[in-house]
């Protein structure tokens, strides 16, 4: 699923022309880590990302990524950060929980179900958000999209009552689909993402929430036969960085790197969306069986509301929730 080169070039050559070149020692270089894989989407655009920048401040500053869980998964981003050996990483809601709980509200079950709801909440939530993370020590560089919630699995799943018969995987550090699990009495395989593939070849988990984009860049639908046609959410992400290294930089080198963040966010969004439908319409093509779970609406809904409100003062006040509702027009 390549990225649409004009696209790149566009972004690339867009912010700015090249300036004067930097020696060795006056570059900076900022280490971000990331789970995406080489040649995903997500590396396409960051890869973009990089080179605008370079562009726009003669090489003054730079992005030097991390993919592909070589710097283990996003809970050891984290704890890499805050030791000083990343100063940055792209992560979706699991990370992003960990430095801010409250913004776990946008990942709950059957809440901002499309993107328009997601795009609406985010912007009104925007300066809260960021606020939370420069509290934290952190500065948010960007939000990005991982796709359309989906479940995966080797089993037919078309009621929650369904998954009770399935070894769902859930990330260690997850709190909102493991309480899912837990609400209609099924039981969590606790896994990083890099041992997900290994566990569902030897049938450890079969059963796993992701996007169809993710799916296809984990090679994880290679083990699996069906997909829910229906999505309980869209998975975020976001790009932060330490703000002491943020502040750290020249005010020239700041002012370009928040703005070819705010560029190349919104084409990595732009370019998830569009690539997750079509990773969505090959895996179907390729043979995974589509279940419609629209039958068992009601019962999907009453279990999401349940983990809406037992996370409510858990992970976000429940203020806050009752706030993200109003802003979908719930």
């Amino acid at each position: 699923m390549a990225l649409a080169l004009g696209a790149l070039v566009a972004l690339a050559v867009a912010v700015g022309g090249p300036g004067r070149g930097a020696s060795a020692d006056e570059a900076f270089v900022l280490r971000i880590a990331t789970l995406a894989p080489r040649g995903s989407a997500w590396m396409k655009v960051f890869k973009a990302w990089n080179a605008s920048l370079k562009r726009k401040t003669g090489g003054k500053l730079q992005l030097r990524f991390y993919p592909g869980g070589v710097s283990g998964d996003e809970r050891d981003f984290i704890r890499k950060m805050r030791a000083g050996q990343l100063d940055g990483a792209s992560v979706t809601a699991t990370g992003l929980g960990q430095v801010v709980r409250p913004v776990l509200v946008l990942q709950v079950p059957r809440l901002l179900t499309d993107y328009d709801k997601l795009d609406r909440v985010r912007a009104a939530m925007d300066d809260e958000f960021r606020g939370q993370f420069r509290e934290a020590g952190f500065e948010l560089l960007g939000w990005g999209d991982v796709g359309r919630a989906r479940i995966f699995s080797t089993h037919r799943i078309e009621r929650p009552a369904d998954l009770k018969r399935t070894r769902p995987w859930a990330w260690r550090e997850d709190a909102i689909f493991s309480t899912f699990l837990k609400t209609v009495g099924a039981n969590p395989v606790r896994l990083g993402v890099p041992e997900v593939y290994p566990a569902l070849q030897t049938g450890m988990v079969d059963t796993v929430p992701s996007s169809a984009l993710a799916a296809v860049s984990l090679q994880w639908y290679t083990k699996l036969k069906f997909v829910t046609k229906q999505s309980s959410s869209i998975l975020i992400g976001a790009t932060i960085v330490r703000k002491d290294k943020l502040d750290a930089l020249p005010a020239e080198l700041r002012a370009a790197l928040m703005e070819t963040a705010a560029k190349a966010h919104a084409l990595l969004n732009r370019q998830v969306r569009r690539d997750d439908e079509r990773a969505y319409r090959t895996l179907l093509q390729r043979g995974l069986q589509e279940v419609d779970i629209s039958a068992h609406r009601a019962e999907w809904e009453a279990a999401a509301r349940k983990v809406r409100e037992q996370l409510a003062g858990r992970l976000y006040p429940r203020a806050l929730l009752r706030r993200v509702e109003l802003a979908a027009g719930h």
